[in-house]
């Protein structure tokens, strides 16, 4: 069985390796460094498994997820962050995810989590599974950013970390005007009138991450 770890930082995946090795002895493994190698290496390989940070610069690991589970609906994902589960774990869920994990997680944990979706199974936690359930009976009381669909959500955290339209529709591979179309309906649907005002609700929802310039 072969796993493919995805994260821009190489010590990461190397824990991430180390604690994998130890829970799935017989697995081998490969490491990318973002989106575009895993899928390079998704078509040279028979993947058993992928541990995908969502917190990468480019494209983000909720963009490549959408792409590996149009390509392999079958492959389980893990997917990894250091964001609050607020933040992407219902979106990465609903886009295919079998599991998502915050990187403070014990590697207990992450072994015990990557065996369940091995055999089949999902991994949810408390608090996301109580989202799941409750969100199609109350839509009108989440918050505002939790409206937004998936892809407006990933451009609204390019535009709060300020990055421009322009940089963010090369980093989607989409047309400048279809951003700017995504930041009329994301301040329609936020209620709002600028970037300034998207700014100031997410340090309200503590949605920035300081020192990071990508979502």
């Amino acid at each position: 069985m072969h796993v493919l770890i995805v994260d821009d930082h190489a010590v990461v995946r190397r824990g991430l390796r180390e604690i994998l090795a130890d829970a799935l002895p017989h697995a081998s493994f490969s490491e990318a460094a973002n989106g575009d190698e895993l899928l390079r290496l998704l078509a040279n390989s028979q993947a058993g498994l992928v541990l995908l940070d969502v917190n990468m610069p480019g494209r983000t690991g909720l963009d490549v997820l959408r792409d590996v589970k149009k390509a392999y609906p079958r492959l389980p994902v893990i997917v990894l962050s250091v964001q609050p589960e607020d933040q992407y774990a219902l979106r990465c869920i609903k886009a295919g995810a079998s599991a998502f994990l915050n990187k403070d997680s014990a590697p207990e944990k992450l072994a015990h989590v990557a065996r369940k979706v091995l055999a089949g199974g999902r991994h949810v936690s408390p608090y996301l599974a109580e989202v799941l359930f409750t969100e199609h009976g109350e839509p009108d009381d989440r918050p505002l950013h939790e409206q937004l669909s998936g892809r407006e959500y990933e451009v609204m955290r390019m535009i709060i970390a300020g990055i421009g339209l322009t940089e963010i529709a090369r980093n989607l591979h989409v047309s400048v005007k279809t951003i700017s179309s995504y930041r009329t309906r994301i301040l329609m649907k936020m209620r709002m009138k600028n970037n300034a005002e998207l700014i100031r609700y997410a340090l309200n929802h503590g949605m920035t991450d300081p020192g990071s310039s990508s979502p």
